[in-house]
């Protein structure tokens, strides 16, 4: 790979920091989650995009919300806790097991998102990347092969009847 190679690759990750956030994560996720460290994680994020229309203005505003989430194949449980880009806390966790959800699928339009209905009024999108280098709005973490985990488990294993 020549010079000009390395200057088009684009952005690289940084995988001393990465490694340090995937730790936090994990330590977050097993202070909350009682057996935590039998779940393997991912980070996700959820989006709450609200609208308005005030006359000759429209448009749309996007909340994002950080998420560490993890899965046990055993159990067939998904667990997401909410926390902040700095991994500086984290809320409590929401358990979705898979013989208590009503439904679930994987969503590619308009963003690629897993998606999980408990019941029949709520509902949690998970948004997951590889990488995503915001890290004002993101956890910065690099999760090609546990994203590739997730993904696996979360199509045999929920988004299946």
């Amino acid at each position: 790979m020549g010079i000009f190679g390395k200057l088009f690759k684009g952005p690289e990750v940084d995988m001393e920091k990465s490694n340090a956030n995937a730790k936090k994560m994990r330590e977050l996720f097993d202070q909350v989650v009682e057996q935590g460290p039998e779940y393997e994680l991912i980070f996700g994020y959820t989006e709450d995009v609200s609208r308005f229309n005030y006359g000759f203005v429209h448009g749309s505003k996007t909340k994002i919300g950080n998420l560490i989430v993890g899965w046990n194949e055993a159990t067939q449980t998904i667990v997401a806790v909410p926390t902040v880009p700095d991994l500086s806390g984290c809320g409590e966790p929401v358990y979705y097991r898979r013989s208590e959800i009503l439904k679930a699928y994987r969503n590619k339009y308009p963003t690629d998102a897993f998606v999980i209905y408990p019941d029949k009024k709520s509902y949690l999108a998970v948004n997951a990347y590889d990488w995503l280098e915001d890290e004002s709005l993101y956890v910065y973490v690099s999760q090609e092969k546990e994203l590739a985990a997730f993904t696996e488990f979360f199509m045999n294993q929920f988004a299946k009847k």
